[in-house]
């Protein structure tokens, strides 16, 4: 039997989820279990956009999620359900992982003989708009209450979901992950201010604001910024100071690319915000950064000392931006502290590989595939 895993977006996609999606492939294939990729297509093969080896146990099947023309802009998941019906032969399916909660619940409806082990990346109850939440918190009753196995991205993210929801079992908790550097390039720590560096999206509570505000207090500094379109870099340009660090903005780059940099970078920053989004999340990025051996500016969220320890980042207030600039100079100020604290980093991520995760998750679906 085959575990289904339904994406009801476009892949490959320029948000942390297409990547975290196809690496869990990936990772649950190579522990034997035969999986079919359910995925709106984009143009491209996302194993070979994500540069991602495809396993051979992996099948590919693309659904649409839109309205014939001249009704293409409607897009839902409803359509991408009932689509998925023609995609895959569900004799072939012993279960489903999903981590889309209102396709979850229409999967539930509709193949009710099908165990789904649903993949929790936030409590949505919590995150949704004042307005929407309480249908959200019936939507992710039924979806937590109704599945037969869980899994949350975080220790925040299980705490609340069993404080919120009746379960069937036990809620395990499973990061995020990272594809491991088995090297690293050696870096002049002595230079560590010309290399600091942030990846990723410029979402408000990212802090990515908070970074270029800090780099006005940074003359002599160079920061490479990772990721953004041209209106969001555009909008952080009018941030800056005239006398700050100097900041490279290099918009999105190819994911494999993203590893490159930041194997020859010295200082990461992790800015986020005390918004809820930062309650939940388990950051890709943090376990990139840790696995690229750099040495870490951090905000002090409960999400990221679940990760890592007192000793092992630079620990500032979330939304201060003097205190981010403090911390990014000390830690340059003090290569040998640095050096030492990217190599901590660095071991610890191998904790957190994708391959660790997908043996995880394996010791989860297989019993449910038996049940079929």
């Amino acid at each position: 039997m085959k575990l289904l895993y339904p994406f009801p977006e476009p892949l490959p996609l320029d948000r942390a989820r297409g990547i975290q999606t196809v690496q869990t492939v990936r990772a649950i294939a190579d522990q034997g279990i035969s999986v079919i990729l359910a995925h709106v297509p984009a143009g491209a093969d996302p194993f070979v956009a994500y540069s991602v080896r495809k396993p051979d146990n992996v099948q590919l099947a693309p659904v649409s999620h839109r309205l014939f023309w001249p009704l293409g802009r409607v897009h839902s998941n409803r359509i991408f359900a009932a689509r998925l019906g023609y995609a895959v032969e569900w004799r072939d399916v012993g279960a489903i992982m999903v981590r889309h909660m209102k396709l979850g619940r229409l999967l539930m409806e509709r193949r009710p003989e099908l165990s789904i082990l649903y993949e929790a990346h936030e409590a949505f109850s919590d995150t949704a708009a004042p307005e929407r939440r309480d249908r959200i918190r019936e939507l992710e009753r039924s979806v937590v209450e109704g599945a037969a196995a869980l899994v949350a991205n975080s220790n925040a993210t299980a705490r609340r979901l069993a404080e919120l929801y009746k379960t069937r079992s036990p809620i395990q908790v499973v990061p995020n992950g990272v594809d491991y550097p088995s090297e690293v390039p050696e870096r002049d720590w002595a230079r560590a201010r010309e290399g600091v560096i942030y990846a990723g999206s410029f979402f408000g509570w990212k802090g990515v604001e908070d970074l270029v505000i800090a780099a006005r207090h940074l003359a002599g500094f160079r920061f490479r910024i990772l990721g953004g379109d041209e209106s969001g870099i555009a909008r952080l340009r009018r941030e800056l100071g005239s006398d700050g660090a100097q900041l490279d903005f290099a918009g999105r780059v190819p994911h494999a690319q993203v590893a490159i940099e930041l194997q020859h970078a010295c200082i990461a920053v992790l800015p986020n915000r005390a918004e809820p989004d930062s309650m939940f999340t388990s950051p890709i990025k943090l376990f990139e950064y840790m696995a690229a051996g750099c040495a870490l500016v951090v905000s002090d969220l409960p999400s990221i000392r679940e990760i890592l320890d007192a000793d092992e980042a630079e620990w500032v207030a979330p939304g201060d931006a003097g205190a981010l600039a403090a911390a990014i100079r000390a830690l340059a100020d003090a290569p040998d502290r640095a050096k030492v604290m990217a190599a901590r980093v660095r071991e610890k991520a191998k904790r957190y590989t994708w391959d660790a995760r997908g043996e995880r998750l394996a010791r989860l679906i297989r019993p449910l595939l038996e049940r079929r």
